[in-house]
């Protein structure tokens, strides 16, 4: 769930977020919405769990652009062990901080306040599975892949969930990456990504 606005820009309406499966089904949480804030649509994230449900179990996980952390969440619910939550806007890492105590998962999960790209220069990888939904138009979804395997971010065979504008010019995937999973619905793209052998 990534966000498209003016950096400091916020406004104090609720949005409601609903967890579509697992452990907390149709819980619903509320968050401070932003403009641009670009949720995840249940539609979407329904079938990228239907992709993800076999690997989830235990997985460590990491979501790089949370937004509301809607993937994140969904992650924990359907079974993963753990999830750092990765977000440069201070609201939506006190949001998620609130969800997963709300939640009485304090301990499976860790907000952290940063772009993408220094957090994975400090994280301690590597792991399963990774959600990268980076703001439209940006040109970040790129980057990160290739700061993913610089950082050895993912074991052979780790997953990576990539979602991206149908507008825009498909990221260079790394080599030795296969895709997975793909469709797209309502101008986006999504995909399921495996990752190849780190060097």
């Amino acid at each position: 769930m990534a966000r498209n606005r003016p950096a400091g820009q916020t406004d104090s309406k609720l949005s409601q977020l609903r967890i579509i499966g697992g452990q907390w089904r149709g819980r619903k949480l509320s968050f401070h919405a932003t403009p641009g804030l670009r949720p995840t649509t249940d539609r979407i994230r329904e079938t990228v769990f239907n992709w993800l449900a076999p690997f989830l179990q235990d997985a460590r996980c990491a979501d790089l652009f949370a937004g509301s952390g809607a993937l994140g969440l969904e992650a924990l619910s359907r079974g993963a062990a753990y999830c750092d939550f990765v977000d440069t806007s201070a609201s939506a890492v006190s949001n998620i901080t609130e969800h997963l105590a709300m939640l009485s998962a304090q301990d499976r999960g860790l907000c952290t306040r940063a772009q993408a790209s220094d957090f994975l220069g400090k994280a301690r990888p590597p792991y399963d599975i990774i959600f990268v939904d980076p703001p439209f138009d940006d040109g970040l979804a790129g980057e990160t892949l290739a700061l993913l395997t610089k950082y050895q971010a993912l074991p052979a065979d780790g997953l990576v969930y990539l979602e991206t504008s149908s507008r825009d010019t498909a990221p260079e995937i790394p080599p030795d990456w296969t895709v997975f999973r793909q469709k797209s619905s309502g101008g986006v793209n999504y995909q399921l990504l495996l990752a190849g052998e780190q060097t």
